[in-house]
């Protein structure tokens, strides 16, 4: 029979700690914020609306250049504080879509990786997520259940003792 006082590991109990620390914590914080490129219009306004009191409240906040939720990540912050803003981009500039470029005109903090033009997007934007991950002190992960590369990003974050959370629009 188990018993609700069993002590948990030892590594849990500082993980939980530190995500303790981070939540009571009233410093400000570098966000990650990485999701779907599929996501409805009214899930779209939700994102934005999260994104821009991140950023009124503070804190820098990262994403990368893909439709979808990351470019609501980037009308959200834009809106309120363009310098909160750093948009890593998976591969150049020159191999977004349109519609992306047209948008990436607007940041201020725009890290390009042309080295990754010849790889897959898949492998690019695994890269482009690691690079975020080093950077940000907590990652906001939104995603379907078969979001296979945003979930093994958040599982790495996780991994380096990041605090995650993962929101699921499905």
């Amino acid at each position: 029979m188990p018993r609700s006082l069993d002590v948990p590991p030892v590594d849990r109990v500082d993980t939980l700690a530190h995500e303790l620390a981070l939540l009571n914590s009233q410093a400000k914080r570098s966000i990650a914020m990485l999701g779907s490129r599929h996501v409805a219009m009214t899930t779209s306004h939700l994102v934005e609306l999260l994104a821009s009191a991140l950023a009124r409240e503070g804190h820098s906040v990262l994403t990368s250049g893909a439709l979808g939720t990351n470019a609501a990540v980037i009308r959200g912050v834009l809106a309120v504080n363009p310098g909160a803003l750093t948009v890593v981009l998976p591969q150049s500039l020159s191999r977004q879509s349109k519609d992306s470029r047209q948008q990436m005109e607007q940041v201020l903090h725009l890290v390009e990786k042309p080295e990754h033009d010849h790889l897959s997007l898949q492998e690019a934007s695994r890269l482009c997520n690691k690079e975020i991950i080093e950077r940000c002190d907590q990652l906001v992960c939104m995603v379907f259940h078969d979001s296979h590369t945003l979930l093994e990003t958040a599982r790495m974050a996780e991994d380096q003792c990041r605090l995650v959370s993962v929101l699921y629009f499905d």
